[in-house]
């Protein structure tokens, strides 16, 4: 391995898994543990799970027949099994078997699956659902676990711009450029960070006005409205 690209990891899959297998099997490993009573999934609550505008970085829009290509991908290499059933056919993963996971590594890549590099806080607060670890140092054990094999299912990012902690990625969808997704990563953490500032502004923009109207309201004759 060269200087220059020291810092590109191989992929554990050959070939790596496409964006939308990665959303569909992440969907799959959370929906097992949040949604028992409807799991196994149909390929229609795959849709539903991998098109949620909650707990997913990036956004998608995925379309039935492209999920349905991903679930039938993901059979063929041993990380999804159907089961069919007098209604519909259902899907449920095998990430345990298929990628020698125990339960709680597996709940860490499921998250990291779907919504992209995550600090160590972060993730010991999003994974209640799916596991419940007793502190930030289970999840950094868990997530060494995972990095230290031959061909490492996670890896850590360097600290980008303004990051104050450590994130970590999965590198099922193959090679990554550590600085690269560490510089991408800052980025959108700068971009949270100046939306939630814009909306409290706003909020507190929109007291004030209400406040502002109010005072008015008070200083008019009963029954005038403040004009326009």
């Amino acid at each position: 391995m060269t200087e220059d690209n020291a810092h590109i990891e191989s992929c554990p899959l050959d070939p790596p898994l496409s964006a939308e297998e990665a959303r569909v099997l992440g969907c799959l490993i959370e929906k097992e543990a949040t949604t028992p009573e409807a799991y196994p999934l149909t390929q229609n609550a795959c849709v539903t799970a991998a098109n949620q505008k909650t707990s997913r970085h990036p956004i998608m829009k995925l379309d039935p027949g492209r999920v349905g290509q991903a679930l039938r991908q993901l059979e063929q290499r041993g990380l999804v099994r159907s089961e069919f059933g007098a209604r519909a056919t259902r899907y449920a993963h095998q990430a345990d078997s298929g990628l020698e996971l125990t339960p709680p590594q597996r709940a860490l890549l499921g998250l990291l699956l779907l919504r992209g590099p995550q600090t160590l806080a972060e993730l010991l607060a999003r994974s209640e659902r799916l596991h419940r670890f007793d502190d930030l140092d289970e999840v950094r054990y868990c997530l060494d676990r995972l990095a230290g094999r031959d061909a490492p299912l996670v890896i850590g990012l360097p600290r980008g711009p303004g990051q104050r902690e450590d994130r970590y990625a999965h590198t099922l969808t193959g090679k990554i450029d550590r600085p690269a997704a560490a510089a991408k990563a800052a980025g959108e953490s700068v971009n949270e960070a100046a939306a939630a500032n814009l909306e409290s502004r706003m909020s507190a923009l929109e007291e004030r006005m209400a406040a502002l109207e109010a005072g008015m309201k008070m200083l008019l004759p009963d029954g005038s409205q403040p004009s326009a």
